[in-house]
């Protein structure tokens, strides 16, 4: 299995035990990249923003050229359905995925209405918050003008790859990667956030990096619990100047960053209240997952 131990795969209409064959060897998106995915989180009986995650898919999809298969409504309704044959309460990770099974042509790019769809839901726990250490990429974020960075593509993960293995190899959880004008984007698999003086700061939305919907979702409880949230430009030097930085994403929501560098950080208090807000806000909308 890529991430949990137990897995259920929608795929032409039905759902099926483990991890499903889906690509064809002559698939265009076998051997062209042309495959999008998103993922979201189901835990504690609840699937916060999981309309917003599957509407970015069929997004992506258009950004790659792609006609959706379904629109958002659709894809979380038989997400729905999917965490229903997993026990109550299991912490799961959702991808719903699109890629082109043709191509035009010109061979390169994807047909529009050839586009597949499949769904897994694996298991995979809710890690805790035990703090991560953060280190900086030599690897760099592409532009708009460079890559297709508007889509959550699987071709784009092969960097973000490279840059959270180099970090580990020399001993860090996670790396800042920088785009071609030395901004701070994000670190491999999750956006950066610091605390200096008491205000939040984020890098700004530059088409660089995927704003994600966990750091739209945290960034709005922050400010409507009184937080100044400020989306600027960021360099290095910024985070070696921070009182705590703390990490959000999808996977696992937010996380704290308790070293950066060579310089130990605590486990700060607008971090602790982000995630407290995080989970209160998760389990406002509780369903039946």
């Amino acid at each position: 299995m890529a991430m949990g131990t137990v897995a259920q795969t929608w795929f032409r209409g039905t759902w099926h035990e483990g991890n499903l064959p889906i690509l064809g060897a002559a698939d265009h998106g076998t051997w062209q990249g042309t495959l999008v995915f998103d993922g979201a989180r189901a835990f504690e009986g609840v699937m916060p923003d999981l309309e917003p995650h599957c509407a970015r898919l069929a997004r992506s999809a258009r950004a790659m050229g792609m006609d959706p298969v379904m629109e958002g409504p659709e894809i979380a309704a038989l997400i729905r359905q999917g965490v229903r044959r997993f026990a109550p309460g299991a912490a799961l990770y959702l991808r719903p995925m699109m890629w082109s099974t043709e191509s035009s042509p010109a061979l390169i790019d994807a047909l529009p209405g050839s586009t597949a769809m499949a769904i897994c839901i694996e298991d995979l726990p809710m890690p805790e918050p035990a703090g991560l250490a953060l280190t900086v990429s030599p690897y760099r974020r592409p532009r708009q003008d460079t890559a297709l960075t508007e889509a959550k593509a699987a071709c784009l993960y092969p960097n973000n790859a490279r840059i959270i293995a180099d970090a580990r190899r020399r001993g860090f959880n996670n790396a800042l990667s920088l785009d071609l004008d030395d901004n701070v984007a994000e670190t491999a698999s999750t956006n950066a956030f610091m605390v200096r003086d008491g205000v939040v700061f984020t890098p700004v939305p530059n088409g660089t990096f995927l704003a994600g919907i966990t750091r739209a979702r945290v960034i709005g409880l922050l400010r409507d619990a009184g937080h100044e949230v400020v989306e600027t430009s960021l360099g290095v030097a910024d985070f070696h100047r921070a009182d705590e930085i703390f990490l959000t994403g999808n996977a696992s929501k937010v996380m704290p960053v308790t070293r950066f560098e060579d310089r130990d950080l605590p486990v700060g208090p607008v971090g602790k209240a982000a995630r407290a807000a995080y989970w209160d806000f998760a389990h406002s909308e509780l369903e039946t997952a």
